[in-house]
């Protein structure tokens, strides 16, 4: 594990409380539309106001940011409504515009973090400078390229650094935009216990419908905060306009949420105790099975080397499937995770059976 040196979110200079929300538009279209836009957040629960100045689009043609003038409008805006303001960078010029414009924080986008050359290059541009610096995760789910990219900002010096969970892209279809893919950004609290972690609803769901629910699972994870992006008409925006929410939709959003404590009193440490002691004895169980499961995998093995068959039989592999996803519904298990948990096995049925292959091959 790399040794980060992180300073407490409580010393970064702002009077933040979690959760701290984040939120301003999607891009800075006009001087008018970001004034506005902050002049509604203002009294609606955001510590800091955020805005796309330069946007990475997939394809050339889309509106990819109004550029450095845009600096002016949010700073201003920023300073109008009396919060700090934080803007997206992407190469070592963004960077030198945004300090001069007096930006207060900086966050480096998914499409960048998985470029390390793009990101040492953030990193050597801020060498010395004294500014907090979120890096969103890398657009495929590689904790460790997440890590690298803080790791390039911790050797410069770059010391208030925090991470935003925008999920994840993947191939199959799905209700959300990017998939949450929760265990990550969980692995990543559990290595930096200190390290601030804000979740990005609006670029997980990819609709605004969906934005309540995946801010409250983030708070119920003990994340820290959440940004959220909220245009004066997001129907008309110039960018992502699905996944925006007008002002007033975002206090609605920030005050439904339920904030849950992670202290603990005697009662609870008892109560939890107990039931966790259910859990171990379960675990353990399970453990149990799966290696009786996996002798009789090599036994099987053992067949289909003896009897010159292949070791993949997909007709056996989807009646699996079928058969534990139409079952697991009656316990109430999604299908997504039957379908994650009964492809592990596999993959690790295989392991074993192409050992026994292969040590018939090699005498």
């Amino acid at each position: 594990m790399s040794n980060l040196n992180i300073v407490p979110l409580k010393d970064w200079g702002f009077n933040f409380e979690r959760p701290i929300i984040i939120s301003g538009p999607c891009s800075c279209e006009t001087e008018e539309q970001m004034l506005e836009t902050a002049q509604r957040l203002a009294d609606k629960g955001i510590h800091v106001l955020r805005a796309g100045i330069w946007k990475p689009r997939t394809r050339p043609g889309m509106f990819e940011g109004i550029g450095k003038e845009g600096l002016t409008w949010l700073v201003n805006a920023g300073k109008q409504i009396g919060k700090p303001t934080t803007v997206e960078v992407a190469t070592a010029q963004h960077v030198e515009e945004s300090l001069e414009a007096g930006v207060d924080i900086l966050w480096i986008g998914a499409r960048t973090t998985v470029n390390p050359f793009s990101v040492q290059e953030i990193a050597d541009a801020l060498r010395g400078v004294d500014i907090p610096v979120l890096v969103k995760n890398p657009i495929n789910p590689d904790l460790q390229l997440w890590l690298g990219s803080m790791e390039r900002l911790n050797a410069v010096g770059i010391t208030k650094l925090g991470a935003i969970h925008r999920g994840f892209s993947a191939y199959e279809k799905s209700k959300y935009r990017n998939k949450p893919m929760w265990e990550l950004p969980v692995e990543m609290r559990r290595l930096y216990p200190n390290m601030p972690i804000i979740v990005d609803p609006s670029h997980i769901c990819g609709s605004r419908e969906l934005i309540p629910s995946v801010s409250q699972k983030a708070l119920d994870l003990d994340f820290d905060g959440l940004m959220i992006e909220s245009h004066r008409d997001p129907d008309n925006a110039w960018s992502d306009a699905a996944q925006q929410v007008t002002p007033e939709r975002l206090g609605e959003i920030v005050s439904s949420l339920v904030v849950r404590s992670s202290k603990l009193d005697d009662y609870a440490e008892n109560k939890l105790d107990a039931l966790r002691a259910q859990i171990d004895r379960i675990d353990n169980y399970m453990l149990e099975i799966m290696g009786e499961r996996m002798d009789i995998a090599r036994k099987i093995g053992e067949f289909k080397r003896d009897n010159g068959i292949t070791i993949l039989q997909t007709n056996r592999w989807d009646e699996i499937i079928q058969d534990r996803v139409k079952k697991a519904a009656k316990k109430d298990l999604t299908e997504d995770f039957v379908k994650d948990m009964m492809e592990a096995i596999h993959q690790e049925s295989i392991r074993h059976q192409t050992k026994i292959m292969n040590n018939i091959l090699a005498e």
